[in-house]
C-alpha cells in the first residue's frame, strides 16, 4: 500500500507540474470571460433575446442552444446587434472586438450549450492538395445559394445569400456549424471537419486567385463576357447607324 501510494503521488505530482507547461491553453474560457460576456449581453442583447436567452416576441428569437459559434458569426460580421428585424441582416462593421465577441459567446455557451468556436490555434484551412475536394464539396453544397464564384445571390422572400469575399476562415467555419438565416446546418456528420477545412481552403484560394485576362466580370465565364460584348457592341452599332443616318 505504501509503495502504491508513493507511486501514485509521484505520477500525479509530476503530471501536475508538467501539464500546465505542455498542454495549457491560453484561450480557455474562464469564469471572468463568462462574467464579462454576461455584462455585454445585458448591455446590448437582453432587450431582444430576453434575460434567459429565451427570446422576446416581436423582437428577437431564442438563442438557447445556438452556442458560441453562432454568437461569433453574427457579432463578428456586424449582423448583431441588429437595429431592426428584417428578412436578412446586412454585414456591417462589428461593434465589438475579438476578445469581447469570444466573451459574449462564452456567456451564451454557458447558458444553453451548442456548437462551440474552435480553439484559437485550430487550423481551419486545408492546403493545396485538398483544393479539388474542396471545390467539389463547394459546388455540391454551397454554390446553389452563394454562386459558383462566391459572389452571393438573391433568394426567395426578400432574402439573400451573401458573398463570401469578406468572410474569414472562422466566419465560414462557424456559419457551416450553425446555419445562420436561410443557410442549413452542416453538422460534422454531414460535412466532416476535414471537409469543412477543404471547402474553406477552396473558397479562400478562389478569392485570392487573379484575373490575368482582365476584368473578372463575376467569374462566371463566357456568359458574362458574351453579354457585355453583345450589349456594348449593339450599343456602339446603333450609335454608329444613327450617326451615319444623320450625316446623310
Amino acid at each position: 500500500m505504501a509503495v502504491l501510494a508513493g507511486a501514485l503521488t509521484v505520477v500525479g505530482g509530476g503530471y501536475a507540474m508538467l501539464a500546465p507547461a505542455s498542454g495549457a491553453d491560453d484561450t480557455a474560457v474562464t469564469s471572468k470571460d463568462v462574467e464579462a460576456g454576461r455584462q455585454l449581453y445585458n448591455n446590448s442583447c437582453i432587450t431582444c433575446h430576453g434575460a434567459n436567452l429565451e427570446g422576446v416576441p416581436g423582437r428577437g428569437p431564442t438563442i438557447v442552444g445556438t452556442g458560441s459559434a453562432d454568437v461569433y458569426f453574427q457579432v463578428s460580421t456586424g449582423r448583431m446587434p441588429a437595429p431592426v428585424q428584417g428578412a436578412w441582416e446586412l454585414r456591417k462593421v462589428p461593434k465589438y472586438n475579438e476578445q469581447e465577441i469570444l466573451q459574449l459567446g462564452a456567456f451564451v455557451q454557458s447558458k444553453g450549450g451548442g456548437p462551440e468556436v474552435p480553439p484559437a490555434n485550430a487550423d481551419l484551412r486545408a492546403g493545396a492538395a485538398e483544393l479539388g475536394e474542396g471545390g467539389e464539396l463547394y459546388r455540391l453544397n454551397c454554390a446553389a445559394c452563394h454562386g459558383a464564384t462566391g459572389h452571393g445571390a438573391p433568394l426567395s422572400a426578400g432574402k439573400i445569400a451573401p458573398d463570401l469575399y469578406r468572410a474569414t476562415d472562422l466566419q465560414i467555419y462557424t456559419a457551416m456549424q450553425v446555419g445562420p438565416e436561410n443557410m442549413p446546418v452542416f453538422a460534422d456528420n454531414q460535412i466532416t471537419p476535414e471537409q469543412k477545412r477543404a471547402i474553406i481552403g477552396y473558397v479562400q484560394a478562389m478569392k485570392e486567385s487573379k484575373d490575368p485576362g482582365g476584368a473578372g466580370l463575376g467569374r462566371i465565364g463566357p456568359v458574362a463576357e458574351g453579354l457585355v460584348i453583345w450589349t456594348a457592341g449593339m450599343g456602339v452599332l446603333m450609335v454608329s447607324i444613327l450617326w451615319i443616318g444623320a450625316r446623310l
